[in-house]
């Protein structure tokens, strides 16, 4: 990490009130993980905080001000971190660190025993909170707007990309026929989202957070850790206190397949603005296959089915 980068931090940390006279002689300052964003935590010998500093061009799909809100909601259903102070025109925010916590990753979400069960409770508790968040998170509608910017942009699709979008069209309409309550969700359950502290979960950055089918988050969740069957079945007991029926399951796993549809748009997007933080194009093409394989198993269409034939309560 550059002190440029320290420094900028702690210019940002000097926005929130009691902060306005920090000298830079006073913190430590540790750069954290990102894909899009630069996250540092500022140690000031009295508190450790979190600054996020918004990467270039993401201004152009996330709208800061309903991430604002949803964050501080997240905070009132008690899963996630408090917002101390943000501006939505630049994306800066400031937060208070949750001590004690390990940043999962997908191998941790294996090595540490009981983690998949509590991420599921950490998803119901958010998921039962009563708390409304701005935007409704649609999954087409997003397919939509995220090949409008590409369409703008010098950047190819995998081959057969708009194939596989018109192959989901059965999946479109079984979701529609048989809509879930919405609830408030996190919308991209990335591994690192996830903060542990061997007792309970927290979770963190809620960019793309919105009132959605709540099994979204359970499938993606699944997909981002590539989770074992055997974790899956620890991730749904949790969530459910109890095995899922085979609607409940249905939409899980249709919604693994569709997470790596959208989310290989965002990769292309992320290519598009030069993002370094990893090679874009393997990972559009990677989740691009992984949507193919799944729904060209011979199962999914028994998940389909359920889910077409079977309406929730």
């Amino acid at each position: 990490m550059s002190s440029d980068d320290a420094n900028e931090a702690i210019a940002v940390l000097r926005n929130v009130e009691g902060y306005s006279g920090l000298a830079n002689d006073q913190c430590s300052v540790v750069r954290l993980g990102g894909l899009t964003n630069r996250v540092f935590r500022v140690d000031t010998g009295a508190d450790r905080l979190i600054v996020r500093i918004a990467g270039a061009g993401t201004g152009e799909y996330i709208d800061r001000q309903v991430e604002l809100h949803n964050a501080r909601a997240a905070h009132g259903a008690g899963v996630s971190a408090d917002v101390i102070w943000a501006d939505p025109a630049s994306g800066l925010m400031v937060s208070r660190e949750i001590p004690g916590i390990v940043t999962m990753t997908p191998e941790l979400f294996s090595a540490r025993p009981g983690s998949p069960a509590r991420a599921g409770k950490a998803l119901r508790k958010l998921h039962m909170s009563g708390e409304t968040f701005e935007f409704r998170f649609e999954l087409f509608s997003m397919i939509d707007d995220y090949l409008k910017i590409l369409s703008g942009k010098s950047v190819q699709l995998p081959e057969g990309y708009h194939e596989i979008v018109a192959a989901a069209e059965p999946v479109k309409q079984a979701l529609a026929a048989n809509p879930a309550e919405l609830a408030p969700c996190h919308c991209d359950p990335l591994c690192e989202n996830f903060l542990d502290d061997g007792d309970v979960m927290w979770i963190v950055d809620w960019e793309y957070s919105g009132m959605n089918d709540p099994l979204w988050d359970v499938g993606d969740l699944s997909v981002e850790g590539g989770f074992s069957p055997e974790q899956d079945t620890e991730l749904m007991e949790a969530y459910f206190g109890r095995m899922p029926t085979q609607a409940e399951h249905g939409r899980i796993v249709i919604y693994k397949a569709m997470c790596d549809l959208l989310w290989t748009l965002w990769g292309l997007i992320q290519l598009a603005e030069n993002n370094p933080a990893e090679d874009f194009w393997a990972y559009s093409v990677t989740r691009f296959e992984r949507c193919k394989t799944l729904m060209r198993d011979g199962s999914f269409q028994a998940h389909l089915d359920a889910v077409a034939n079977t309406r929730q309560s």
